[in-house]
């Protein structure tokens, strides 16, 4: 008796630990997909860092712009502060990149339309934001048709979206209702571009090389024609001495012919000495010969100041 005693206790907790197990087991499955789910949601609402977008080639900015660049907003503040965008110089938005770490710029041409389009990473304060854009009249807040919510100012033709990581604007000339990001528009990013800008704090491409390069050359008195297919530039800090920099440009032919023959004009061009300021600052580009690489064309500058980098930026009419 004593043993069927026994054998009936332990029946009895190993049926009732199997319901328990069952139970749980269910439970736990119950509530798998609710996990994922919002663990899946948790994940949607993280933005996406810069990196994120250049290891697979594309950028959250609309195509079409004449120009594409890209910052560390620390390092290369001096170079934001000096960029052709007038709403950089507003108080707000210098408090708004102080809190930046890395900016990404459409620049478009005026026939477009448009005038810039800026993607922002770094640490905002959202509900400040809000709170500041709510009590202006100037601002209205709109929903996009995915359900995010961007905001919107005719009287300044500024389309922004502002979360804590991330802020996403749009300025057009005529039309301000738009949405300040599209990912469907989203560009891709030229091949060799990710290889040539690393560790740099500036960098940029241009879609319309030719121009640039023919202004030059115009400006030395070399009127050939140079068919550039792609204008890469860059600027690194140089390590050895405090604020200079080594600006550097690729440029991207055909093939390695048209390469060779250009490395050749850019040598002859470099030997040319005038007084004129603006060929004075084409000549730090030229001071060293080209390095070809295939069908690519590689130039660095000597050490140069803050104020020399910032001319140079500007020559390519930024």
């Amino acid at each position: 008796m004593v043993c069927e005693d026994t054998i009936n206790k332990e029946q009895l907790t190993m049926n009732k630990e199997k319901k328990y197990f069952s139970h749980n087991i269910i439970f736990h499955f119950s509530l798998f997909p609710v996990l994922c789910s919002l663990l899946l949601l948790s994940c949607q609402t993280l933005p996406r860092m810069p990196e994120a977008y250049f290891s697979e080639g594309i950028l959250p900015l609309d195509s079409g712009a004449a120009v594409y660049l890209f910052a560390d907003a620390k390092e290369a503040k001096f170079i934001i502060n000096n960029l052709p965008i007038k709403e950089l110089k507003n108080d707000q938005v210098r408090q708004m990149i102080n809190r930046t770490d890395f900016i990404a710029v459409a620049l478009f041409s005026i026939v477009s339309g448009r005038r810039f389009q800026i993607a922002a990473w770094g640490n905002y304060p959202k509900s400040g934001a809000e709170m500041v854009l709510g009590a202006n009249k100037n601002w209205n807040k709109r929903n996009a048709a995915d359900g995010s919510v961007y905001w919107y100012s005719d009287a300044d033709k500024l389309s922004m979206a502002v979360n804590s990581k991330q802020i996403f604007a749009s300025v057009w000339l005529k039309d301000s209702n738009v949405i300040p990001y599209n990912a469907a528009q989203s560009v891709n990013i030229p091949e060799g571009f990710n290889d040539f800008r690393k560790a740099a704090v500036f960098s940029c491409w241009l879609e319309n090389s030719n121009r640039i390069i023919q202004q030059m050359l115009n400006k030395t008195g070399l009127p050939v024609r140079m068919p550039v297919q792609q204008l890469f530039l860059s600027v690194n800090k140089v390590q050895s001495q405090k604020d200079y920099y080594e600006a550097a440009i690729r440029l991207q032919f055909e093939n390695a012919s048209q390469a060779r023959g250009a490395a050749a004009i850019l040598n002859l061009a470099g030997a040319f000495t005038s007084s004129d300021p603006e060929l004075k600052l084409i000549m730090l580009f030229l001071a060293n010969p080209p390095v070809q690489k295939d069908r690519s064309l590689e130039i660095k500058t000597n050490p140069l100041s803050e104020d020399e980098i910032i001319n140079i930026i500007q020559i390519f009419s930024f």
